[in-house]
């Protein structure tokens, strides 16, 4: 069925390729050679399985996880809403140089192992014999072509290699004493490290080398090199290898990877095809080869049809694209499906979260903003509780933007801070603001004499959201305050948010709502322009400060402070001490109105498929969404 798609990616691979590595699998179970690829290695396209994996695979021990061991085959179908989403192959397939396990600790998987002295210096332990998905060798060379030729290339990097590398502005000394070794060392200590590489959108610090050199100036003919340019109609070749770099985007079938599966589709299609990678560097305890599933369909489809088309039995694991509000209907659709609904735990510190901009264009509404009584108004004038029965059953736990319970930096004041519903506390702040003058209608009225009408912009894509805005509009009119509601696309929203053409937008609240003593409080500072309540002042630390505005007010400066002094700490109670007080600030400060929090997830999961586990965390950071629950593990009964 898939010949089609075989041919395509074996003419990538590199058929003179030949290894010897008879004693590959010393000390393993005994090898199988997976049914998809083994016509290909009977006529020789393809070396045998103990030829194509590492000599030391990352072997996963099924029983000891709880799991079964599965068995080999079949196409699992999944859905995502945007063509550009089918980047999620590299978020659910989650090989990364360190992850998350199932209990959220940092363990090595591309790697084979690493060290880290005092966060200060990182010595990071290859795999001897690991490959990437064209079969050429995944060594120390891939790390040096990036750090040398990309990340420090003025021409495909203009603004040099990625800021979590920067320690107080240094960059680390990278060498490479051999080619499964690689050292990552700075003056001060990176405490950050490992988790940014564990990331779901990781910042991939290596790349293929000998695929990408064909396309780099300093090692490519120029002749053969200028033709390339000209066929691809780019402006230079940095434009063209730029374009053909693309690890995370995944939209390259020519590109090699190290993920589980790989894209075998080109150009844009409905549907596209993800083939079980023949390198990979995981098995399990019994010598076969992950992934267990041969083949991942992924069908581009609108976002209101997701629920519709999982109720049809259309899909075989699914949580992207599903609201709470879509559980009743998916579970009508069980018997006829042939699937059941799930409802795992989410991640996220607020499953709606509304970010007034305190970098807003408009002098007058960002000087209200800017109002710390002003955003605690707006925060005590909202009736959770309703929000919380009328769009979870009462399954939610409505309260501030703070982590959840089960991170130990949780405070009960945290959450309850200016989050009871209480208009009248609400319409005396706002009275004690200075805008204590109201029209016909009650609405109150700006300095200038324009009502107070807050525009909330949206990406449109969560029913939720809208259900939930119409409360609030309900109950910010009894303190005076008209919400309008904007539905945008998702990247117009953040365009406009980065600009400071928004208002106020909505969005989920921070990522990671389970942070731990080693997770970075960077993202409760003002580093990062995706934290839509101060985006200038993220462009500006982003930027250092050839972009944006530095932050002004003074609570904000001090969360800056605290961020760095957790980098700069040396003990974990340093580091908790830096992270409870920067969310007390948040708590007291509102610059998130965080609304409830723990909605469950619906996820759909065909009755034939395994090692799904039943309750589970859905979260962006940490997690991948599926990706920490490895669904390179998952298989199909039947």
């Amino acid at each position: 069925m898939f010949e089609t798609t075989r041919k395509s990616f074996l003419a990538a691979v590199s058929v003179a390729f030949v290894a010897t590595m008879s004693a590959a699998a010393e000390g393993l179970p005994p090898l199988q050679e997976n049914s998809f690829w083994q016509h290909e290695v009977e006529i020789g396209n393809l070396p045998p399985i103990a030829e194509r994996i590492p000599e030391n695979p990352l072997v996963v021990d099924l029983a000891a996880k709880g799991r079964e061991f599965g068995k080999e085959g079949g196409t699992l179908r999944t859905m995502v809403t945007r063509s550009k989403d089918i980047r999620q192959m590299v978020v659910y397939g989650y090989a990364r140089l360190v992850g998350y396990n199932e209990k959220y600790e940092l363990v090595p998987d591309l790697l084979a192992d690493y060290e880290n002295e005092d966060n200060r210096k990182f010595t990071l332990h290859l795999r001897k014999g690991h490959k990437w998905s064209d079969g050429s060798p995944f060594t120390s060379a891939d790390f040096e072509y990036w750090w040398k030729d990309v990340a420090n290339n003025d021409l495909l990097s203009p603004s040099g290699p990625p800021d979590f590398l920067r320690v107080n502005g240094k960059l680390p000394t990278v060498t490479f004493p051999d080619e499964t070794t690689v050292i990552y060392e700075w003056d001060e200590p990176n405490p950050n490290f490992l988790q940014t590489l564990a990331q779901a959108r990781p910042p991939f610090i290596y790349r293929p080398a000998t695929f990408l050199k064909q396309y780099h100036a300093d090692y490519a003919d120029p002749e053969e090199l200028a033709a390339l340019v000209e066929d691809a109609r780019v402006k230079s070749w940095a434009a063209l290898h730029n374009k053909l770099d693309n690890m995370y985007k995944y939209d390259n079938h020519e590109l090699p990877t190290l993920q589980p599966w790989l894209n075998a589709s080109s150009g844009k299609k409905i549907r596209h095809n993800f083939v079980r990678n023949p390198y990979y560097h995981r098995i399990d305890a019994k010598g076969v080869q992950l992934p267990y599933i041969d083949i991942v369909e992924m069908e581009i489809v609108a976002p209101g049809l997701v629920a519709a088309k999982a109720n049809a039995g259309e899909t075989d694991l699914q949580g992207r694209g599903l609201d709470f509000r879509d559980v009743s209907i998916l579970k009508k659709g069980e018997a006829k499906g042939n699937y059941k609904t799930l409802l795992w735990d989410t991640g996220v510190a607020s499953q709606i979260a509304i970010y007034p901009n305190l970098n807003y264009s408009d002098d007058v509404w960002r000087s209200v903003l800017r109002d710390v009584r002003v955003r605690r108004a707006l925060s005590l004038g909202i009736d959770r509780d309703t929000i919380n029965q009328a769009l979870y059953f009462k399954l939610g736990r409505p309260g501030a933007m703070t982590v959840l319970p089960s991170s130990p930096f949780f405070d009960e004041k945290n959450l309850r801070a200016w989050a009871d519903h209480d208009p009248e506390l609400a319409n005396k702040l706002l009275d004690e603001a200075g805008l204590n003058k109201r029209n016909g209608d009650g609405i109150r009225l700006l300095p200038d004499g324009r009502i107070m009408e807050l525009v909330i912009e949206t990406a449109g894509e969560r029913q939720e959201v809208e259900n939930a805005l119409q409360i609030v509009t309900d109950n910010w009119r009894d303190i005076g305050v008209k919400l309008i509601m904007r539905p945008l696309d998702r990247d117009i929203l953040r365009n406009r948010v980065f600009a400071g053409n928004t208002m106020a937008s909505v969005w989920f609240g921070w990522d990671n709502g389970i942070p731990q003593v080693y997770t970075s409080p960077a993202y409760l500072a003002p580093t990062d322009q995706v934290f839509l309540a101060w985006p200038k002042w993220g462009q500006y630390y982003q930027t250092g400060g050839s972009a944006g505005e530095p932050p002004d007010l003074p609570e904000a400066q001090r969360l800056l402070e605290l961020a760095h002094e957790w980098e700069m700490a040396t003990t974990d109670e340093q580091r908790a001490a830096a992270w409870k007080e920067m969310l007390a600030i948040h708590a007291d400060q509102v610059y998130g109105i965080g609304i409830l929090a723990g909605a469950p997830q619906p996820i759909v999961v065909s009755n034939s498929l395994r090692n799904v586990p039943g309750k589970a965390m859905w979260a962006w950071e940490p997690g991948a969404h599926f990706g920490v629950h490895r669904m390179d593990e998952f298989f199909f009964a039947e």
